[in-house]
């Protein structure tokens, strides 16, 4: 019986926390990407988190997958053949990047997300603001201008202008910011989780980067 209740909690460690397969280390939940098996072996990210059966975690790193998936320990964690895609990180990323820009879209919609240089300035201004988006291939001299404005906002520089575009429905957006409110966490969380998936690209040699954009 005993037995039966640490298989049953395998994933659980101590509250959120899940150990990863790649790394050994428990980490946050929201660090990590769930994956899971199908009736035919075929290996399933769970990014919602909602599918059934046994899974296993492995932290949301383009470093980690590869790991995961070279050393095979998809199969040693789930306790059976399965079937890896050889484009499994790449897939995972652009997952990742759909979630993110649908996540920002519906904050637009309730109101939570703005862009424009203009706006953007506007909220950080008012204190109002959790993640400062700034566009990979936007010109450093406008990003520089806004970072300083609010130490607590977090900047957040790996989506390019079109991917931000498409959140707010437009070719194009280099600025954006979202706000403090009750739809922010999803967002947060699939921006951190993309994150480690796509390096940030140099800075200028003038730019200061905050700690959280290193």
């Amino acid at each position: 019986m005993a037995r039966g209740r640490r298989d049953r909690t395998l994933e659980r460690l101590d509250g959120l926390d899940r150990k990863c397969i790649a790394t050994g280390q428990a980490v946050p939940r929201d660090g990590l990407i769930r994956f899971v098996s199908g009736p035919d072996g075929s290996l399933f990210p769970d990014l919602a988190e909602k599918l059934p059966g046994r899974g296993v975690w492995v932290s949301a790193s383009r470093e980690a997958l590869d790991k995961a998936v070279k050393k095979r320990l998809f199969a040693r964690g789930l306790k059976t053949t399965v079937t890896v895609p050889e484009d499994l990180t790449d897939a995972v990323e652009s997952l990742l990047l759909k979630r993110l820009v649908d996540s920002i879209a519906l904050a637009r919609k309730a109101g939570a997300a703005v862009c424009g240089f203009e706006r953007v300035k506007e909220a950080l201004n008012r204190g109002n603001v959790k993640l400062l988006f700034a566009a990979s291939d936007g010109a450093e001299g406008g990003k520089s201008k806004l970072r300083g404005i609010d130490d607590e906002a977090e900047g957040y520089c790996a989506l390019t202008s079109h991917e931000l575009g498409l959140a707010f429905g437009r070719e194009t957006v280099i600025h954006a910011a979202l706000l403090n409110g009750g739809v922010t966490n999803r967002v947060a969380r699939e921006a951190h989780r993309l994150r480690g998936f796509r390096p940030l690209p140099d800075p200028a040699p003038d730019a200061t980067l905050k700690p959280t954009e290193l």
